[in-house]
């Protein structure tokens, strides 16, 4: 597990515990797990946490994305999904002691607090009231991982599992006029790890879509125009 560039001291409960999972605390509890966090800045590309890493406690994403992933002993990698800001990584080794169970890689530069494994179950036994949501958020990430391996395993054809992939990653974009768009700098070869094809798979799909206009690709922003016929590829 590689440290931090440098720290950021931001303490504001309210700016930094934003998102879904951290709404359903009450003000006492918010306060409380604020006390505990210290927010540190990382570069992009560097790994927070490797699979078998003994458990490092949580991770709250205040700014900016991590790649979760799982990896073979011959290197290949499965992508399993993209944390943005407002979520919390390492829930599942932190309340079962066992080692990282995926690596956890920063995509772009991010702001990230840390809680000790040990202070977050204190937090956990001084407000009994979060363990409703914590397993709400156990149960959610869980489905996120059978629909990735669902995606993966049987989906039958590569343009319906590129599909689904952008149908997903759109959920979080920008609604226009002319359709959604959202960030989308990856690689072939990362896409690639999403959706377990090969490169050039992933080009010659990508390259239908576009000539079909499924899908625009400006740098590093991809539109769809209409949801609605991306997911006749994704039997939605």
């Amino acid at each position: 597990m590689q440290t931090p560039s440098n720290a950021a001291g931001s303490r504001d409960p309210q700016a930094n515990l934003a998102g879904e999972f951290f709404s359903k605390f009450s003000p006492e509890a918010l306060k409380d797990l604020a006390s505990m966090e210290y927010p540190s800045t990382y570069p992009a590309n560097l790994v927070l946490f490797s699979e078998n890493d003994p458990a490092p406690g949580v991770m709250i994403v205040l700014c900016g994305e991590v790649r979760l992933s799982m990896n073979s002993s011959d290197g290949r990698r499965l992508t399993l999904r993209i944390a943005r800001q407002g979520e919390i990584l390492g829930l599942v080794s932190a309340l079962s002691g066992n080692p990282c169970e995926m690596t956890g890689e920063t995509l772009y530069p991010c702001k990230i607090a840390r809680i000790e494994r040990r202070e977050f179950l204190a937090f956990l036994a001084r407000h009994p009231e979060t363990y409703k949501t914590v397993t709400e958020e156990l149960s959610r990430q869980y489905s996120i991982a059978c629909n990735q391996l669902r995606t993966v395993g049987l989906s039958a054809s590569a343009p319906e599992k590129l599909a689904r992939l952008l149908l997903d990653m759109g959920r979080n974009g920008q609604v226009t006029e002319t359709g959604t768009r959202f960030r989308f700098s990856f690689t072939h070869e990362e896409i690639g790890e999403f959706i377990g094809t090969s490169r050039e798979t992933v080009t010659r799909t990508l390259n239908v879509f576009k000539h079909r206009q499924l899908v625009s690709l400006r740098g590093s922003t991809l539109s769809i125009p209409s949801r609605a016929a991306l997911e006749s590829y994704a039997h939605c």
